[in-house]
């Protein structure tokens, strides 16, 4: 099993904003992966933290990935495609340069195809282009493979398609696998916020997980996967925006008992888009090693229960319904302590009341410069 986490951007807690001094951050962390931000415009003078940030990656064996723009139009007319296309170019550019793993791509809204076989054979052209785009870039100008030495030794990046968490934009689970088992080179990017909204709050359990993940494997026959995780606030099938994994109902703890008790063969890489970025990362992070925790536990009873009806000639299923009656019974017999009951404090004698009377009587009797001497401030007294 191997399992990357890491946020989508440089972290919030990161004094820096360039992408090198991010990574640093998130090396300190314990976290293995990034994922760059390209969603806008890419200006020229990013290249240069871009190719920083590709050095630092393949010296460290660190994962890096990019996403491209945000708003994509690959379904609508030549002219939003085109424009689309040209901020797509600048990410694989980009993607180069950053010597990014995974590239993630959004597709838009269905457009006038509308849901279906038409629109999914389309976006599969797009993508092919875009596929054999990205591998002519890897392999443009072999005179700077010393420059990108990552570029001669390894593979171009992997194009990914992420699913889209509206009803109106194409990408749901089914149309991105239909499209990624047409497109060598192309992967399906698991957004499991948006699959949890568009599937109306489907993703609860551990056994949820596994479907999904059983899914993809059996489409597209493949064991690697990447994701990316968020907290979402959902209505009618629509995700309306990220929320921190604590503020939403989708749980990620069955996630990742998921990847402890049954993903054993998975190679699965974790982006947090979530609003809070790598503390949520961190809080996945802990819930895999309390999932390990909790797995390790287990063995451990199951050890000394084999261990025990190895000596005492029974079974490990009878020592274990033993075991379960007497937990049942400490829960019953547990009972709360008697309450002390408390005695009413005696009530003062009619003497004392009369002498308090007296006292008071004497009081008001006082001139009022005692009280509130002369020589104090009103400002003083409030």
């Amino acid at each position: 099993m191997g399992v990357k986490l890491g946020p989508a951007g440089v972290p919030l807690s990161c004094k820096g904003r360039t992408i090198v001094e991010g990574m640093d951050d998130i090396i300190a962390l314990g976290l293995e992966t990034m994922e760059a931000q390209t969603v806008r415009l890419i200006q020229p003078q990013h290249f240069e933290q871009y190719w920083q940030a590709g050095v630092l990656a393949n010296k460290a064996d660190f994962e890096m990935n990019i996403h491209g723009p945000y708003y994509s139009e690959l379904l609508g007319n030549r002219v939003s495609r085109g424009r689309t296309l040209a901020k797509i170019e600048a990410t694989l550019q980009a993607a180069r340069t950053i010597n990014a793993r995974h590239i993630t791509l959004h597709t838009g809204h269905y457009g006038d195809f509308g849901r279906g076989t038409v629109a999914n054979e389309q976006v599969a052209n797009i993508f092919s282009s875009i596929v054999e785009r990205v591998n002519e870039i890897w392999h443009d100008d072999e005179d700077e493979f010393p420059v990108f030495p990552w570029i001669k030794d390894g593979t171009p990046s992997k194009i990914g398609i992420e699913t889209s968490g509206r009803q109106e934009l194409w990408g749901s689970l089914e149309e991105v696998i239909e499209v990624v088992n047409h497109v060598e080179g192309a992967i399906p990017v698991l957004n499991i916020a948006h699959i949890h909204a568009r599937g109306h709050g489907r993703m609860k359990t551990s056994e949820d997980y596994g479907e999904l993940f059983d899914m993809v494997r059996e489409s597209i026959g493949t064991k690697e996967f990447y994701c990316h995780f968020s907290g979402v606030e959902h209505r009618t099938g629509n995700a309306m925006h990220y929320t921190q994994i604590k503020k939403s109902d989708l749980n990620f703890e069955p996630l990742a008992e998921f990847i402890v008790e049954d993903g054993g063969w998975l190679d699965i890489t974790l982006i947090s888009d979530s609003p809070l970025l790598e503390h949520d990362a961190m809080y996945m992070l802990q819930n895999i090693d309390k999932a390990k925790h909790k797995q390790l536990e287990r063995k451990a009873r199951e050890d000394r229960r084999r261990a025990l009806a190895a000596q005492t000639g029974t079974s490990v299923e009878d020592i274990q319904r033993r075991e379960e009656e007497m937990a049942k019974l400490r829960t019953q017999g547990a009972k709360e302590e008697p309450v002390k009951e408390t005695k009413p404090e005696p009530k003062p004698a009619k003497k004392e009341k009369k002498a308090e009377k007296k006292a008071t009587a004497s009081k008001k009797k006082e001139p009022e410069e005692d009280v509130f001497p002369s020589d104090e401030e009103d400002d003083d007294l409030f």
